[in-house]
């Protein structure tokens, strides 16, 4: 049985989608990944992303944020 651990929730300003960051570990095998909940209306998408592809998608974000003019 995984435990899942909640992280975050964000509202999207824009289109109003509802993002979920949670932390779920595998007891059987000791794996953590990262799961990305994402609602859109009645829709879900949800990913499971292993440390280095998440960060890989934070450094991409982080870059992307950063460059945008405020």
């Amino acid at each position: 049985m995984a435990k899942i651990i909640e992280l975050n929730k964000l509202i999207v300003p824009l289109g109003g989608q509802q993002i979920e960051l949670q932390q779920i570990d595998h007891a059987e095998d000791g794996m953590s990944l990262l799961r990305v909940r994402i609602r859109e209306g009645k829709r879900f998408t949800i990913f499971d992303i292993d440390p280095a592809t998440a960060a890989q998608w934070a450094d991409t974000m982080q870059k992307w944020a950063g460059s945008q003019k405020k």
